[in-house]
């Protein structure tokens, strides 16, 4: 199961995640984690706003950057998103939990 959170922002709560499409989306848009700390002005942003896309894919970028204005305990916000957003990325590579049904592959070399 992958990791949510929740934030609260004018008695309405918004479900953050990050899916294999979310984080899709948000890399054609040239969202690069790695770059985080280099361009935080750009990047803190977006991947507060990118972890909305799951569940409120139709919400204002507006309104999104003001509950990130209001939001308290920033520092930590951002490990848990950092970490959010790298979930699907390792599922992506790891290997299925059962082994019956799935797909093979062989190489000839």
């Amino acid at each position: 199961m992958s990791k949510t959170l929740s934030v609260t922002y004018e008695n309405k709560t918004y479900l953050l995640e990050y899916t294999r499409e979310s984080v899709r989306m948000m890399e054609q848009t040239g969202f690069v984690a790695d770059d985080l700390f280099v361009k935080p002005m750009l990047l803190l942003p977006q991947l507060f706003y990118g972890a909305f896309f799951a569940h409120h894919r139709g919400i204002k970028r507006k309104l999104v950057e003001e509950i990130f204005n209001t939001i308290t305990d920033r520092g930590e916000l951002i490990g848990k998103l950092v970490e959010m957003y790298r979930e699907p990325i390792a599922a992506l590579t790891d290997e299925p939990e059962e082994t019956e049904g799935n797909a093979s592959w062989t190489a000839s070399w």
